[in-house]
């Protein structure tokens, strides 16, 4: 939105916390946000709202401009199939279209009484053609003829603080098994990692063509796990909270996995590794027969393909403006 110029009162960088406890010393940003949002809607120049995920933040705003008599699309709507089924009816009585990018949550909101549509997941349509081999890894410095593993700690820096050491360290683990394996980190926009002490690690900033090269991969809970299904990469799911969130998600979360890819599949494609289990020699023994040839790693990749034939196909954000212009020709028609 920032390249199209969209004018932002916050960027991501003020908006990128998760987690129950990480959250409390942030709330009066969110307050304040909140009101100033309100206000605009308030003040009757706006013709349509669209709320882009982020379901804490805006569900309030989605049913605060339904008071005030402004159309709502939601877009990416809250995983209510986790936790809060509530939020289920809340946002079906508000939002006058909900567009969604998992298969499995049409029926969901549709029960509930919502203008519901599965439109594809956005990240169908960022599959751009990645560079050869040769030439990503001459951009990076790497070897185009050893094998590559792939690292994703996160996009926030209590994700980077919490995974980054143990990634690492399991990668390490693992070149000792497979010499001459190279570790390549991704790096997110915003975040400037500190890997002074490991020049054995190279890290890039293009994440897509990264998957696209590695042998396997070691990727923290969210997107990314779509990201490498996508990729047809094999990898290993691993996350670290506050031992508080931790504790309150395993009594409020009511999924059976957490990674998003077994998640589509209604499977375990991939291992998820958790909390105080995910150390480097947990990680580091997960992934080992990943990287081999063999039965383990066809059965993963088997379970990857069928993540992708589950996630509909390319052109959400343009089904998602057709719902927009739907409901604005309503308005101004």
């Amino acid at each position: 939105m920032a390249a199209e110029d969209v004018e932002l009162l916050a960027g991501l960088t003020d908006l990128a916390v998760m987690g129950f406890v990480e959250v409390l010393s942030r709330l009066p940003f969110f307050w304040n946000l909140e009101r100033q949002v309100g206000r605009l809607i308030d003040d009757g120049e706006f013709d349509l709202v669209i709320p882009v995920d982020y379901p804490g933040f805006n569900l309030r705003i989605t049913e605060r401009a339904h008071a005030a008599g402004v159309p709502v699309v939601y877009y990416i709507a809250p995983q209510v199939w986790a936790w809060k089924a509530g939020r289920t009816v809340r946002l079906s009585r508000a939002a006058d279209r909900i567009a969604v990018i998992l298969p499995f949550e049409e029926a969901i909101f549709r029960k509930a009484g919502a203008n519901v549509e599965f439109v594809g997941h956005p990240l169908l349509d960022q599959r751009s053609k990645a560079p050869s081999r040769e030439e990503y890894c001459a951009t990076y410095g790497l070897d185009p003829h050893r094998e590559i593993l792939a690292l994703f700690p996160g996009s926030r820096e209590q994700e980077i603080r919490r995974h980054l050491e143990c990634f690492i360290d399991a990668g390490r683990l693992l070149r000792q098994r497979r010499p001459g394996l190279q570790l390549v980190i991704a790096q997110a926009d915003g975040i400037r990692l500190q890997l002074v002490d490991h020049p054995d690690v190279v890290a890039v900033w293009d994440a897509r063509p990264l998957l696209s090269h590695a042998r396997a991969a070691i990727v923290k809970s969210g997107t990314s796990t779509l990201e490498a299904a996508l990729a047809g990469t094999p990898f290993v799911v691993a996350y670290r909270t506050h031992p508080w969130t931790s504790w309150l998600a395993r009594r409020l979360v009511q999924v059976d996995h957490v990674a998003l890819a077994n998640l589509v599949a209604d499977e375990r494609v991939v291992p998820e590794i958790l909390q105080d289990r995910a150390t480097p020699a947990a990680l580091a023994g997960a992934l080992a027969p990943l990287l081999e040839e063999g039965e383990e790693r066809e059965e993963v990749l088997t379970g990857l393909a069928r993540v992708r034939s589950r996630l509909g196909q390319p052109g959400a954000a343009t089904r998602v403006a057709r719902l927009a212009r739907e409901v604005l020709g309503r308005v101004t028609g």
